[in-house]
């Protein structure tokens, strides 16, 4: 040994450990029993060693000077290590310096490198993501000092150099290559020809040759996609050149969205939930932005890191939850895969002796039935003597011979009632909810009598009911809407979950103008959809106004009733799309919709009767009717299609209005079309349409609580919407044109379905009737 080396070591004479120990442990550097790898510095083999510490087993890493690493890396090691400590990087236990030997000895990580286990089964997702936390953690230390040592930039990150334990803790490695910097810089900018790994390399190191801390983020970048693989970045020929690198195609699949295509998948192990497969793909994918300006601070990366972790050990500790859940299904389920499970869940299972139906949505979130056979009132299982004149069984029992109307999923079965028989009392309990999500609780049903194509789709129904002890008013829900699985749904609350227990009670009380019977299935607690807001203004964009302005727009604004100017396309374009007034008297409007079809508007004066008429100075037409205190309100009319209307389009009718302020108009209104061929026909045609958007009860949070997000309708051409203009409208009837010139009669009926007092017509105000193609 120099005396230079030996002078330099003398400052760390507590970590020497003899050469004779070192041999003993290592069986003389037996390469068959004691070897465990071999790396750039020379082979590692493992043994039991005294050292500062105790004694323990230990990696002995002995210096093959033929391997490109000599005195200096050696010398580097033991500084690095004696000076940085964290839990995340390898602990450095002792060295030899003895004649020609120059060996160091670590803590043993009895699992060895990353790059072994990458597409390991035992290797599951929330244990891959926190050895890339831990991993993280340890860059992260290095790299942010906070003043208490030198900042240190390890140059040769990947997944070869992380160690880990028997627990799979990960330990940062190998710092041979490591150069420091100042704690203070902002960039540590160092000039080096340490190379590193060939597809682990920082790309500016190519033309730059200059490193910094952002290159180890780089490099760091490549070991989580090995990670979120199963496989390493690159192959290599015999002689160690790079053979194929596939970086590139992994930048490539999370640009074009496909990491489906490149993710680790293994049947045994639950795969990587979409919300923690984002996080971890996105920070990823950051790193190795080209500019290194672009690229994540190590702490950011930590940080994103720990929140997939928590996401997929959510996932994870919900899966353990729904396999304990399958085992008690009735019948019991059996499944071979995590995806059959998941499979399962989607499709849903039934819990608590038959009388419970769970399952996930694709959210994860937990939807709930109760049977409503099983949780009706004992007493309501019976029709009342006086009714009937006989008690009979209300419960349709679940048997092998399922009729039409009884395939329900419940091993009790359904209950029918008809709403005029009195009153129903129920009680439902649900267990399994998602905590904080706002729920919508529906009665699903059927109708027991057939029902017409006409009344099949009219979505209406009036079913009066009152909600827990503290609801003491009576509700009225008056829409239904069919499901896929062919049963009805009707909306009785709203509440936000704050457990996964909880109850209510409902009863359900007798509506003598109403004797529809139907069949409960249950009651359910679905989570609140969010769809597209009816009540946001109708909004069209003009994107394409060139392909959609007619080739004879000028001929469309001579029929204006005043002196229509532009000076471009775009202006006339812009014209025909506002609209304007066709005729002498002002009661058509015309306009261009944003394909450029024609659309037209007649006045409500000129449509509807019997009216009242009043002046309007802010709607179109000047005036507007008020339909009086009435149920009943006559429409009717001839479309001119020669001059208004495109041929061979389907339009629909718009009925444009606004309610006064007083008004309640809360049930449905019957449309009914009163064309002659329909007049005495029994399959006359009728339909349901919504002045208002129906309320459905929400159960208030918590004093100082305000969670409830109020729900939006689904697209049903039957509800309400408002208008760019201010006013309110609703499909009131479609038709298709053809190539003739023959007016298009309309001739329809609008009338109240509740009672005098609470829906006559007396606070709707009429701008007009709208034709627009659908």
């Amino acid at each position: 040994m120099d005396s230079f080396l030996q002078t330099f070591l003398q400052q760390f004479e507590h970590l020497k450990i003899q050469l004779e120990e070192i041999t003993s442990a290592t069986n003389n550097f037996d390469d068959q029993n004691n070897g465990i790898g071999v790396g750039g510095f020379g082979k590692v083999y493992r043994g039991e060693v005294s050292h500062s510490k105790g004694r323990s087993m230990a990696a002995i890493k002995r210096l093959d000077s033929r391997g490109g690493q000599g005195v200096p890396e050696f010398l580097k090691e033991i500084t690095m290590l004696s000076k940085y400590k964290h839990e995340n990087l390898v602990s450095l236990l002792g060295f030899c310096c003895e004649g020609s030997e120059m060996i160091l000895v670590y803590e043993l990580a009895s699992r060895g490198s990353l790059d072994r286990h990458l597409n390991s089964p035992h290797l599951s997702w929330t244990r891959r993501l926190k050895i890339c936390l831990d991993i993280a953690k340890g860059l992260s230390y290095l790299h942010d000092p906070r003043e208490t040592h030198q900042r240190l930039i390890h140059c040769d990150m990947k997944s070869g150099n992380i160690l880990l334990d028997d627990q799979w803790n990960a330990k940062v490695s190998d710092f041979g290559l490591s150069i420091m910097g100042s704690a203070n810089e902002q960039q540590s900018l160092i000039v080096t020809l340490a190379a590193g790994t060939r597809g682990y390399c920082d790309p500016q190191y190519a033309m730059t040759h200059t490193l910094t801390k952002e290159s180890d983020v780089y490099s760091f970048g490549v070991v989580l996609f090995e990670v979120l693989t199963g496989r390493l970045c690159c192959t290599y020929k015999i002689n160690g050149d790079v053979e194929k690198k596939f970086v590139p195609k992994w930048i490539e699949s999370y640009k074009q969205k496909n990491l489906n295509d490149i993710v680790f998948k293994n049947p045994t192990i639950p795969p990587l939930d979409g919300s923690a497969l984002k996080i971890f793909s996105d920070i990823a994918y950051r790193c190795l932005e080209v500019d290194r300006e672009h690229r994540p601070r190590m702490a950011t990366v930590v940080e994103e890191l720990e929140n997939a972790l928590k996401r997929q050990e959510l996932i994870s500790s919900l899966i353990t939850y729904y396999e304990e859940m399958v085992k008690s299904a009735e019948p019991p389920l059996n499944y071979r895969s995590h995806d059959e499970l998941k499979q399962i869940l989607s499709k849903g299972f039934l819990l608590n002796n038959g009388k419970t139906w769970f399952s996930v949505n694709k959210k994860g979130e937990h939807c709930e039935m109760i049977s409503f056979a099983d949780c009706v009132d004992k007493y309501d299982r019976y029709i009342d003597s006086h009714y009937f004149g006989y008690y009979h069984d209300r419960v349709r029992k679940r048997s092998k011979y399922q009729s039409e109307y009884n395939n329900s999923r419940f091993v009790g079965g359904t209950y029918y009632f008809q709403n005029g028989s009195g009153a129903v009392k129920t009680r439902v309990e649900a267990q399994f909810l998602s905590p904080g999500i706002t729920y919508t609780v529906n009665l699903v049903f059927k109708y027991m009598l057939p029902m017409k194509k006409a009344r099949k789709d009219h979505q209406y129904i009036k079913l009066d009911y009152s909600l827990n002890d503290r609801y003491y008013e009576n509700n009225l829900a008056y829409f239904a809407c069919e499901r896929k699985d062919g049963w009805w749904m009707c909306e009785l609350c709203h509440f936000t979950s704050d457990q996964r227990k909880v109850g209510f009670s409902f009863q359900f009380h007798k509506h003598d103008d109403d004797e529809e019977f139907i069949e409960a299935e249950g009651i359910e607690f679905w989570p609140l959809e969010k769809v597209d807001d009816q009540r946001q203004p109708i909004l069209d964009t003009d994107a394409n106004w060139e392909e959609n302005l007619p080739s004879d727009y000028e001929d469309m604004m001579k029929w204006s009733t005043n002196s229509m100017q532009w000076t471009t396309e775009k202006e006339a374009y812009s014209l025909l799309r506002k609209g304007f007034l066709i005729d002498d008297d002002g009661k058509k409007w015309f306009s261009l919709d944003k394909n450029g079809k024609k659309c037209h508007m007649l006045s409500a004066v000129n449509v509807s009767f019997p009216v009242k008429v009043l002046p309007s100075p802010k709607a179109r037409f000047g005036e507007v009717v008020q339909c009086g205190y009435r149920r009943t309100l006559y429409m009717s009319t001839n479309i001119e299609s020669t001059l208004v209307i495109s041929a061979q389009t389907t339009y629909a009718s718009y009925l444009v209005y606004k309610l006064l302020p007083q008004s309640i108009m809360k049930a449905p209104y019957i449309v009914r079309d009163r064309n002659k061929d329909y007049l005495n026909s029994e399959d006359a045609r009728f339909w349901h349409i919504y002045l208002t958007s129906p309320q459905t009860p929400v159960l208030e949070p918590k004093a100082d609580q305000n969670t409830h997000n109020p729900p939006n309708r689904l697209k049903i051409t039957s509800l309400p919407r408002e208008r760019h203009d201010g006013w309110m409208e609703v499909q009131i009837w479609k038709f298709q044109t053809d190539t003739t010139n023959a007016p298009v009669p309309m001739n329809l009926e609008l009338e109240s379905c509740g009672t005098k007092s609470l829906n006559s017509l007396g606070g709707l105000i009429i701008e007009g009737i709208e034709f627009r193609p659908v």
